[in-house]
């Protein structure tokens, strides 16, 4: 019997590719979006995630989260989100899988510097690195969830080629040889349903983990 899996913001540019990954390799996918249903998944809820109660996503293997807010006014809604997310599961065995931002990787084996604190990231996108740093603290205070943080690569390309190929990392920002941080929307997809996959006792629950090419 194939798992069951909720997409949250499945419209959006990486929860339509987790979706059609997640499709593609047998789940049964239900997509909740607030409007028409644009993903091939073959369920949908409709509704804001904001409206999504207990009930809603009971019966679920896992959930997964891809919503994203970008502009001043919605930053806090990456915290407001998981916690409401979060607060519709307590005490089940449904897994949370949230799409999380690289600003929070440390650069360090103490875990005292993150990357976003560096001299050399871009200033604009402090304030999403930021916010997205600060749903994760929140999240590590779950252990009536089962939680599982997903960052990408500091260049997370939307348009990057689907190649099958990626290494899983830790809570420290990694690079390859070339000293390159990069991942594409399609291969981080690759991951995400590959922890969706993964046996219990391969499961990263209550972690932060990583994905770079």
């Amino acid at each position: 019997m194939s798992k069951r899996i909720a997409v949250v913001a499945a419209n959006g540019k990486s929860g339509s590719l987790i979706t059609k990954e997640a499709v593609d390799r047998g789940f049964d996918v239900t997509a909740v979006v607030r409007g028409e249903n644009r993903t091939v998944a073959p369920h949908a809820i409709v509704k804001d995630l904001f409206d999504l109660t207990a009930a809603d996503l009971a019966g679920f293997d896992a959930v997964v989260d891809a919503f994203g807010a970008w502009t001043p006014e919605t930053l806090s809604q990456h915290s407001t989100s998981l916690k409401h997310l979060a607060d519709a599961l307590p005490g089940t065995d449904t897994r949370l899988i949230v799409v999380g931002g690289a600003g929070s990787l440390y650069l360090d084996q103490a875990h005292t510097l993150q990357l976003s604190q560096s001299e050399g990231f871009p200033p604009e996108f402090k304030p999403l690195a930021t916010a997205m740093g600060e749903s994760l603290a929140e999240l590590r205070k779950r252990s009536d969830v089962r939680w599982t943080y997903v960052s990408p690569a500091a260049d997370f390309r939307e348009d990057g080629p689907r190649t099958g190929r990626y290494v899983l990392a830790g809570e420290e920002f990694t690079t390859n040889a070339d000293g390159e941080s990069a991942i594409s929307y399609a291969d981080y997809a690759i991951a995400i349903v590959d922890e969706l996959a993964a046996a219990p006792a391969d499961a990263h629950i209550g972690e932060r983990i990583s994905v770079r090419w």
